[in-house]
């Protein structure tokens, strides 16, 4: 989970193959509509977002007790406890970063329909993990593979904790 440009696209595939389970991408799941008007610069209302996520909450539900990696937004409360209600064993780790960074990684990105307009109103919409919620906070600092080792070992970790990256100069 997280804002636009943080990674899950990147990260998820690696995280998947990492812990040998598939990966599914969480945009396939959105209908028409929704990516005609994200690609036109509009946010998505709650009401676009209920059969995204139930969409992605099914195919979670399917992967029940084989694992598997969906990336969503996910950015509110209530998105993540609609897809609990599908897959009640869902993990979040959430890629979570500053937002200059991540500004920079989605103005040079190809083909993604989603513009960088759109950046505050997802960071303005974010609703960080809270701590009944089952997941982790994974910085998306440094590259792909950094960030799957920390995502690994922060899901492994039985507090959850994610390792801090180290300083790069």
């Amino acid at each position: 989970m997280g804002v636009a440009g943080t990674g899950k696209t990147t990260i998820g595939p690696l995280l998947a193959d990492r812990l040998g389970v598939p990966y599914a991408e969480g945009d396939d799941f959105h209908p028409a509509a929704n990516i005609a008007k994200m690609s036109a610069g509009t946010p998505l209302t709650d009401e676009d977002r209920w059969p995204w996520l139930d969409a992605i909450g099914e195919w979670a539900r399917g992967r029940t007790g084989l694992g598997g990696v969906v990336s969503s937004s996910a950015l509110k409360r209530s998105y993540r406890d609609r897809l609990r209600t599908a897959a009640p064993d869902l993990v979040f780790l959430h890629l979570a970063g500053d937002r200059s960074l991540i500004e920079d990684r989605m103005s040079h990105r190809e083909g993604h329909f989603m513009p960088t307009a759109l950046l505050d109103s997802q960071f303005a919409t974010l609703q960080p993990l809270e701590p009944d919620e089952a997941g982790v906070v994974v910085d998306v600092a440094g590259d792909p593979g950094d960030i799957t080792e920390r995502s690994v070992l922060a899901l492994a970790a039985p507090d959850g904790a994610a390792p801090t990256p180290a300083p790069t100069a």
